[in-house]
């Protein structure tokens, strides 16, 4: 599921994005914005729309756990 992070950046004062396409690579997305004392404004999923940082590592933990019983599936 896609994911969007919406942040301040700091030094430009002005709003950007990123984009992730699983939860864990957009909870890894946070962890380094959040390292650069970057704001996160929003993160959007089109399935769960707006989220905060603990849906999100509920959402990639969740993830986790389907991960290896869907590749044990696709064996």
């Amino acid at each position: 599921m896609p994911y969007t992070i919406v942040f301040e950046a700091r030094n430009t004062q002005g709003i950007s994005a990123a984009d992730a396409t699983t939860a864990n690579q957009a909870l890894a997305i946070v962890g380094a914005l959040q390292k650069a004392s970057e704001e996160i404004k929003f993160i959007r999923s089109p399935q769960e729309g707006d989220i905060g940082v603990e849906m999100l590592r509920i959402l990639a933990k969740e993830e986790e756990e389907e991960m290896p019983a869907a590749l044990t599936n696709s064996l």
